[in-house]
């Protein structure tokens, strides 16, 4: 334990500071401030020390410099048991300091503010406050560093027990996270920089991340792996790691895939939509005048594997979609809303966890991430959407408006099927699908044996494949099923090939010059 008999508080964020100074103070330590964190704290009533009083300096370059001193950082350094240390310390009149709370200039708020001039980014680099976090951080072993204010009232309380002091323990770990916090500061900085001389995200020479832990997982995707979940600290993205659970046991880590992999394809609709999610790929999907029609029609594609899905919906869940939905056993539901109602009717099924999606979610700035051994992969995320307007009809049949509606709708479901992904449907509908095989001609031949083991009619659908048929074979297969339109990227050496076996079975095909892979 040791005790704290002088703190020294220079706050940005001045959430709670007055009533931790106050507190501190009742307990005998000394208050050492700067600038308007000590004019603060003296309109609260607590006695404080100008840190320029302890230097004999005052502020100065505009506040630049305040507490870059020896006085300063000798008095939160010096090693107690250090003899030679604290000869030094009283042969300088140096003031050893027990306790630094402090937290930095808003950069992050400030950088991605609309408009805001470079030099005030620049203004708002903090220099002496990480100094000062690293200075007692290293030195926990004697001092105490605060940088957030949520770890106030605990201090307090832990000194209030111990008369004035601190475990080791507890000055350890708020060190860690001192150190954590001026690391991401440092990476904020660093990706600002970088950023501001490359309009490419992905150009930057150091690639910062600062994740913060929102909750551990009760495993990984086998019970022999650990696992947590992390939200983006950077603001500049929002999504899942962001949502709220309403109800429901916790989400585990095969969830979270799934549930993202159901919002994503969700999102692709700008009418009423339902996803269901089985191991990343669409079990059922479907779009339709209302949400209950598009949740009837997803459930009916493939209702044996919709047991123990994961489903999303692209509009908030609504009374009658929640009481259909009721009669089957879900995972978990994610929405961007849910009716107080909705809630009531499914709190019944307390297992099942409703995520409610943030208003604020956005893609932009969000990089996808793969790791590998020793690095990681970055690219960003495959956010293009259909743009019908930009393909090709390369047969000599062009599609029909209702073969061009269906074939929109079946390249959009193809974007999240695992490669090699081929999708059967009608407007509006996926009625097969083949996900994941070697070969891109098997991949058809599952989604034509799924489609029919579940009494689906292939006649009149159209097909979407994520990137190129290599041969004919895929097309011929797709023809003799019923499908009468095709849509694919192209750009095959045997593009002709593939076009002349579309022409000899009447099968309008188009180009779309764009692939969507999906490993």
């Amino acid at each position: 334990m040791k005790q704290v008999r002088r703190a020294l508080l220079s706050v940005s964020d001045k959430t709670g500071v007055a009533e931790f100074a106050a507190g501190l103070a009742e307990l005998g330590a000394e208050i050492l401030s700067t600038g308007g964190t000590a004019k603060l704290l003296r309109e609260r009533g607590v006695k404080v020390r100008d840190v320029s009083d302890l230097t004999g300096f005052p502020e100065m370059l505009d506040g630049r410099v305040k507490t870059l001193h020896p006085k300063v950082h000798g008095g939160i350094l010096a090693v107690r048991s250090n003899p030679e240390h604290q000869r030094q310390a009283q042969s300088h009149g140096i003031e050893l300091i027990d306790l630094v709370a402090v937290n930095l200039y808003p950069f992050e708020k400030t950088a991605t503010t609309p408009g805001v001039r470079f030099e005030e980014i620049i203004e708002n680099i903090d220099i002496g406050g990480p100094a000062m976090i690293r200075s007692a951080a290293k030195n926990f072993a004697d001092v105490a560093v605060a940088v957030d204010p949520a770890d106030y009232s605990a201090i307090l309380d832990e000194m209030r027990a111990n008369g004035g002091a601190l475990a080791d323990e507890t000055r350890a770990r708020l060190a860690r996270k001192a150190f954590a916090s001026t690391a991401a500061y440092d990476g904020a900085i660093s990706m600002t920089l970088q950023k501001r001389a490359s309009t490419e995200l992905l150009l930057v020479a150091n690639l910062h991340l600062d994740y913060a832990k929102v909750m551990d997982l009760r495993y990984g995707e086998n019970p022999h792996q650990k696992a947590a979940l992390y939200r983006d600290r950077s603001g500049r993205t929002a999504g899942l790691a962001q949502s709220r659970q309403l109800q429901g046991k916790a989400l585990s880590f095969n969830n979270f895939v799934d549930l993202e992999a159901a919002w994503g394809l969700a999102r692709e609709f700008t009418e009423p939509a339902t996803v269901i999610i089985k191991h990343t790929n669409p079990c059922g999907v479907a779009t339709g005048a209302t949400q209950l029609e598009s949740y009837t029609r997803a459930l009916d594609v493939d209702p044996v594997s919709a047991f123990g899905s994961v489903i999303a919906f692209n509009r908030p869940l609504d009374a009658a979609t929640a009481e259909a939905m009721s009669k089957l056993f879900v995972e978990a539901v994610v929405a961007p809303g849910f009716a107080p109602e909705v809630i009531e009717r499914l709190s019944a099924k307390k297992n099942l966890r409703l995520l409610e999606f943030p208003a604020n979610a956005s893609e932009e700035g969000r990089l996808d991430l793969k790791t590998v051994g020793g690095g990681l992969l970055v690219q960003s995320p495959d956010c293009l959407p259909a743009e019908p307007g930009n393909w090709k009809c390369v047969t000599e049949r062009a599609p029909t408006d209702e073969e061009t509606r269906a074939l929109v709708f079946a390249w959009r479901v193809t974007k999240h099927v695992k490669s090699n992904a081929i999708v059967f449907a009608r407007e509006g509908v996926a009625v097969g699908v083949g996900a994941g095989q070697m070969s891109r001609v098997d991949s058809v031949k599952l989604a034509i044996a799924k489609a029919r083991e579940l009494k689906h009619a292939l006649e009149g659908t159209v097909v979407g494949s994520d990137a190129f048929f290599p041969f004919p074979d895929g097309v011929e297969e797709a023809g003799r099923a019923g499908a009468t339109a095709i849509v694919q990227p192209g750009g095959s050496v045997r593009d002709a090939e593939v076009v002349a076996a579309s022409n000899r079975l009447g099968l309008a095909m188009m180009f779309t010059a764009i692939r969507h892979f999906r490993h």
